[in-house]
């Protein structure tokens, strides 16, 4: 089949001969009918097998009749990252070159004010991130109950727990009769469930089985036990004995990112780094340096991972093997497009054993390796080394922070242990003392509770003589009162002796026992 009998018009048929494409892709003969006669679609396919294209073309074709209103798109796309927005618009670009209509590019990194005009002029497409756009709406520049036709591009990305609420909002906003199409290379079970609430009876397009991996890239693994400076001797010297043009280095954290880029460029390595904190000037123009063969290793984080379409990349390297085994999938797939050969190799750490058993086992692969294959024992073997060692980190770590030892506590530490026949007998003595101090309590007890309470009494009447006196007295300019009351409110501001008995008011009694009180002697 060729893109002739799908039915194209003819500005978009022009388009694609002018670039140099004849025969549809399995997920473009699938997927540009449906779409063309306006059905829902759920198209899963490998990638770089041409998904871009199996939404362009068609929307180009239905787009072609209708005028854009200003603040109005006609239709939506969203995309998880701002290069994999600005890919898609460069797709518009490429095969929209014989139409008249409007792209606007809503990312972040970019000036509000430039995307303002644009969408005051009004959009037939709108690209964007989903924070992006809801900035743009909560600024009131612009309305979706005109988009026609919604794509969502990665969708499994973007229906995870990480844009899922930010989906379900930008859905609540746009008209409820539309259509909607997902793409993506991998789609969970968890994250179909999902799809249920956007797509109405859709056509499933699956070319192949799920997250399954290209046959032209050639995987390969290496089992690491070093810390990370021996990890990055051990890349070094793997790189340098093959013949590599370009090669796309994949790194779970962006602080990981930035010291294999500052190693890598210490060894006069010709290296650029892209991740998420970048600015969005530095991003592109790092992928543009890319491109054209002006760096040869790109250090990135998985922000490249998904959708880039970066040709003739020859080598891909997870220097971090990914924390989720869909993304595995979308890393190496960065290489082998199109047909292409190409080759892929990731490292291996003890610690990963359960993430390795997963991309294992969602690829259905037989994992080959570079170098001797781990077995179970070495796996238990490491990460028992492992624990004990981040137990004597720990350890010297609180070393660190604790004070050092008084000469009172090294002192008592270093007396001798007593016998356990002088222990029985000093445990015998404390017994006997202890016996004599409770009932010399409970005869002080029984003592301080009758004065206790005759002092009560007495602070009963004298209390009543005082209101008494208050009435009689003339009116005058509130004073602040004391909280102390009796004998202390006429020594006010002048220190209790220590052997002074506390004065307790009434609602305050306190336990005699609880304010125990040296005996006098009775002299």
């Amino acid at each position: 089949m060729t893109f002739k009998e799908l039915n194209l018009s003819d500005k978009v048929m022009a388009a694609i001969e002018s670039a140099g494409y004849d025969t549809p892709t399995p997920i473009q003969k699938a997927a540009i009918p449906p779409a063309i006669a306006g059905e829902d679609i759920l198209g899963i396919a490998q990638t770089g097998t041409g998904k871009t294209a199996s939404f362009v073309i068609p929307m180009l074709t239905k787009l072609e009749r209708g005028r854009a209103r200003a603040r109005m798109p006609r239709s939506l796309i969203l995309a998880p990252t701002r290069e994999l927005a600005a890919q898609v618009a460069e797709a518009f670009e490429q095969l929209g070159t014989n139409h008249k209509l409007t792209i606007a590019l809503l990312i972040g990194g970019v000036s509000f004010d430039e995307q303002f005009k644009k969408l005051d002029r009004g959009a037939d497409i709108l690209i964007a991130t989903p924070g992006r756009l809801l900035d743009h709406f909560s600024r009131g520049k612009i309305l979706l109950t005109g988009v026609e036709i919604l794509v969502i591009d990665e969708a499994d990305r973007m229906l995870d727990m990480g844009f899922i609420d930010d989906i379900k909002k930008i859905c609540g906003l746009l008209p409820p009769k539309r259509q909607t199409m997902f793409f993506s290379a991998t789609m969970p079970d968890e994250i179909q469930k999902f799809t249920k609430k956007f797509l109405k009876s859709p056509v499933k397009i699956e070319i192949e089985r799920q997250s399954t991996t290209a046959s032209t890239i050639t995987q390969r693994f290496i089992f690491n036990n070093e810390d990370d400076t021996g990890k990055r001797n051990t890349f070094r010297k793997m790189i340098d004995g093959m013949e590599i043009e370009n090669a796309i280095i994949f790194c779970n954290r962006k602080r990981d990112v930035s010291i294999l880029l500052k190693s890598m460029t210490k060894h006069e390595y010709s290296v650029g780094a892209l991740h998420g904190d970048m600015d969005q000037r530095q991003r592109m123009a790092t992928l543009d340096s890319f491109r054209a063969g002006e760096i040869t290793f790109l250090v990135a984080s998985d922000v490249a991972a998904r959708g880039l379409d970066i040709p003739n990349v020859g080598h891909v390297f997870n220097f971090d093997i990914p924390i989720h085994a869909e993304d595995y999938v979308h890393r190496i797939g960065r290489t082998g497009r199109a047909g292409r050969e190409g080759f892929a190799a990731s490292f291996i750490s003890p610690k990963d054993k359960k993430n390795f058993d997963a991309i294992v086992s969602l690829c259905e692969m037989t994992p080959e390796w570079i170098g001797d294959a781990p077995d179970e024992e070495d796996f238990r073997k490491r990460s028992r080394q492992g624990r004990s060692q981040s137990r004597e980190r720990g350890r010297s770590s609180e070393k660190k922070h604790t004070k050092p030892a008084s000469r009172s506590d090294s002192q008592k530490t270093s007396e001798p242990r007593s016998n356990p026949k002088d222990s029985a007998k000093k445990q015998s003595r404390n017994k006997k003392v202890s016996t004599e101090v409770e009932t010399d309590n409970q005869n002080e007890i029984s003592t301080q509770n009758s004065s206790q309470i005759h002092q009560d009494e007495n602070k009963v009447s004298s209390s009543k003589q005082t209101v008494s006196n208050r009435k009689n007295e003339p009116k005058s300019a509130p004073k602040r009162q004391s909280r102390k009351s009796g004998p202390a409110a006429e020594k006010s501001g002048q220190k209790r002796r220590k052997t002074e008995e506390p004065v307790i008011g009434m609602g305050d009694h306190v336990p005699a026992f609880l304010k125990r009180t040296p005996i006098k002697n009775k002299s």
